[in-house]
């Protein structure tokens, strides 16, 4: 079992953000914005590569909850970003499908 997937079953403590059936929102506790939260599916799913027709409900389910999300934290009411990274190269550190919500402050129009 991954790390993320002991996050979702609270098996290992972290600063839930949000719940529900499909997945789980918590702090990054190594932010790199000031607000920084992280939302996975409870399902195990690698990467955004390995989205499929089995998977697929799950993902939008995820999707779906990002505003949901953003709108618990006020200071993302002016507007957040979200990030996922797939595979190493782009950065992916975990192996568990997962979406960066940043915000905060005003980010410019870079990526990186």
């Amino acid at each position: 079992m991954c790390i993320f997937c002991k996050i979702a079953a609270g098996e290992i403590p972290s600063t839930k953000v949000y719940e529900d059936e499909y997945c789980f929102a918590f702090k990054d506790i190594n932010p790199q914005a000031p607000v920084h939260v992280l939302l996975i599916p409870k399902e195990h799913i690698e990467s955004v590569n390995s989205i499929n027709e089995e998977n697929a409900n799950v993902v939008c389910e995820v999707m779906k909850a990002i505003p949901k999300v953003a709108s618990l934290i006020p200071e993302l009411k002016d507007g957040y970003r979200v990030i996922s990274n797939s595979g190493k190269n782009a950065g992916q550190t975990v192996f568990h499908l997962h979406f960066h919500i940043l915000g905060g402050k005003e980010m410019n129009e870079h990526i990186v």
